[in-house]
């Protein structure tokens, strides 16, 4: 039996008279890559951050591994392995490539961390972070740019790096919110790649305007309008399914 990694149910969230997302109940599966899509407008970053915990949700509820966490910190999901990427480039620029990914591994190490000892210890001292640091930068094939400034990184490589940031911290499930926009096509096959090889064993959420690509990357999709769920189902349904059709282009295109 498939265990489920995340639940929401009855997931709403209204701005004033404004609902952006409306009674949305999705389950993510152990291993699955999930994909959301829908128009500009469609609730989709909106739900991440509710599930994420950067918005409260007006009603409804957001249950990780079968713990309720809808009033949990986005602190500690993170911590209990809720790992999110964001629309936008969210690295620090004046770190280094390794400073930035061993900030995201400490992040969820710090427990085993003494403060008192940890005041007059060395930075390099912290085998297990700084292993784990050197590991995430194998995997994202930045070792060799592990010493430069975060911020002279081309685009494609700072998408690498916020990749790595959410690997380091051990996710449970990783949710990428537009991870190849503003991309150019090479960058974009280049960035999948990446994800489909260092995430094939775990569960994925993903937001994706590139509609060719998450029929081919995903195992099931989920469309959002106007804040509700259209449809879930495998990519050949979604793709003979008349009201996604009517949905795409009927409404506002992204």
């Amino acid at each position: 039996m498939t265990d489920t990694v995340l639940e929401t149910d009855g997931l709403t969230k209204r701005f004033g008279e404004l609902t952006a997302v409306d009674d949305v109940s999705l389950e993510v599966e152990d291993g699955e890559f999930r994909s959301v899509i829908g128009p500009n407008g469609a609730g989709k970053t909106t739900t991440f951050n509710l599930i994420t915990g950067a918005l409260t949700p007006t009603e409804g509820s957001v249950r990780f591994q079968g713990k309720d966490i809808t009033s949990m910190s986005p602190h500690n999901r993170v911590r209990r392995g809720l790992g999110r990427s964001f629309q936008i480039t969210n690295v620090f620029g004046g770190l280094t490539v390794r400073e930035n990914v061993r900030i995201a591994a400490q992040a969820v190490h710090g427990d085993d961390i003494n403060l008192g000892e940890a005041m007059f210890r060395d930075k390099n001292s912290f085998a297990d972070i700084n292993d784990r640091t050197t590991e995430v930068l194998d995997q994202v094939g930045l070792r060799e740019r592990s010493d430069e400034l975060a911020e002279t990184l081309a685009y494609g490589d700072q998408r690498r790096l916020e990749i790595g940031l959410v690997l380091a911290t051990d996710p449970k499930l990783v949710m990428l919110d537009e991870p190849t926009a503003g991309m150019s096509s090479e960058e974009t096959e280049s960035t999948m790649e990446l994800i489909s090889d260092v995430l094939a064993d775990q569960s994925l959420m993903l937001i994706e305007h590139d509609i060719d690509l998450v029929m081919r990357v995903s195992d099931r999709i989920t469309v959002l309008t106007r804040g509700q769920e259209l449809a879930t189902g495998s990519p050949d349904e979604i793709a003979d399914n008349e009201d996604v059709r009517d949905a795409y282009l009927g409404g506002v295109r992204e």
